[in-house]
């Protein structure tokens, strides 16, 4: 597996990392524990060193699988975790309100940094942060990288957030980096989702929205068709040649899927392959905003 650096922090991790949101939440049914341990372990085997988790997914069970599985790895990977929601531990849905007063994390530059200087964590970053909460924080403590959704039919974070992470040097971690499942090329406007799948809340994952957006995979698919790979890999790859410090971590419960989006730091996507992508994604138009609008506001400060 290659490796990236996130910005100017030298932190390296491998240019592809997993998402373990999915194996506890948002995606339906919790996957079985030893079978959670089993894809994790099957990552780190085949050269992922960077693993993201949160709080909230669960809340904790999904932290506490990852820890699991990843400590006999412990010195060899990286784990990357998010705080800052108000957790009800009862709570069976993503909690609806943020939490950073001083009793659970507040000052959340200063706690980090204080916790930085104490051992107990290595590096500080932030997810779905505006640019000008990325400049203040950075201005307490150096930023290692921001997580925020990013994807070939997500790109809002190229109008601000990208120039001012490569202004300061911060990496880049897009999340639903395949846009939840729908830029694998297996969910249509037929497909049926678990009454807990997070994702039949969104509007972009309404039949109808699905069926216009049906244009966006058959952007893809032609060009997996020339590449002879499939269309997740070329999503990825997509993403890869955008910036040199950038690293999604695409999320999966099935080890021929982790195989498959890991192959996606082999493919190649030239300069008129890019440029090629670029006049045909100006064509097409995205329906369905990504989040429920009482949602969306709580995201990009």
């Amino acid at each position: 597996m290659q490796k990236r650096k996130l910005g100017k922090s030298n932190l390296e991790v491998s240019a592809v990392g997993l998402g373990c949101m999915g194996l506890s939440f948002g995606h339906g049914p919790a996957v079985d524990k030893q079978q959670g341990i089993s894809l994790i372990r099957a990552a780190v085997e085949r050269g992922v060193t960077f693993f993201d988790t949160a709080e909230v997914y669960g809340p904790f069970t999904n932290e506490e699988l990852v820890g699991e599985a990843l400590a006999p790895f412990r010195d060899r990977v990286v784990i990357a975790t998010k705080f800052g929601w108000k957790i009800d531990p009862r709570a069976e849905r993503r909690p609806a309100a943020l939490d950073s007063r001083p009793e659970h994390i507040e000052d959340v530059a200063g706690a980090v940094k204080d916790l930085i200087q104490q051992g107990k964590v290595r590096h500080f970053g932030l997810s779905e942060a505006g640019a000008k909460t990325i400049r203040c924080a950075h201005a307490v403590q150096p930023v290692t990288a921001v997580q925020s959704e990013y994807s070939f039919w997500y790109r809002n974070p190229e109008k601000e957030v990208l120039p001012t992470l490569e202004e300061l040097g911060i990496g880049f971690v897009p999340f639903s980096p395949l846009g939840r499942g729908f830029l694998t090329g297996k969910i249509n406007e037929n497909t049926a989702f678990d009454s807990s799948d997070f994702r039949t809340q969104l509007p972009r994952f309404t039949p109808e929205a699905r069926k216009v957006n049906q244009a966006v995979m058959d952007l893809l698919n032609n060009i997996a068709q020339r590449k002879k790979t499939t269309p997740a890999r070329i999503a990825l790859a997509w993403i890869l040649a955008q910036k040199p410090w950038i690293v999604p971590i695409p999320g999966t419960t099935k080890l021929h899927r982790l195989e498959e989006n890991l192959g996606a730091a082999d493919i190649r996507l030239t300069p008129d392959d890019l440029r090629e992508v670029e006049s045909a994604a100006s064509e097409i138009t995205v329906q369905g905003a990504r989040y429920p609008q009482h949602m969306e506001q709580m995201s990009g400060r």
